[in-house]
């Protein structure tokens, strides 16, 4: 019969698995909130709901909503990193094949992040 185990203990385990099931956790509800303020900001004060690659360059001048954006690239990459693993966990890896995963993802996530900033740089400098 198998067990579950509630998001509290799951969250107090010690050790990286329920540290890492917490970021999880927030990084999705701060992805929810970064998402809503993308869409109003990106869609909803603009004539038309779509702004033209011109508006879009101009817009992404402005520091507050760089930031918005790069907050957004970050939550979205650590959430898909951690559910990623969460999933090659799920098959039962042996601990030495965990570690690769682990460093696969993290290598992947930082690419994303280095890549993803950088062009956001490069954009905002247009």
């Amino acid at each position: 019969m198998a067990t579950t185990v509630s998001p509290q203990a799951r969250a107090g385990r010690r050790g990286p698995a329920g540290a890492l099931w917490l970021v999880q956790a927030i990084s999705g509800l701060l992805l929810v909130l970064v998402l809503g303020l993308h869409m109003v900001a990106h869609h909803f004060v603009v004539e038309g709901g779509l702004r033209d690659y011109a508006q879009v360059l101009d817009y992404v001048s402005n520091p507050a909503i760089f930031t918005l954006e790069v907050l957004f690239l970050v939550f979205v990459t650590i959430h898909a990193m951690l559910g990623l693993r969460a999933i090659f966990l799920d098959l039962g890896l042996r601990p030495g094949r965990q570690r690769i995963v682990d460093w696969g993802l993290a290598l992947v996530g930082a690419v994303t992040l280095v890549y993803g900033i950088w062009l956001a740089l490069a954009i905002q400098n247009v």
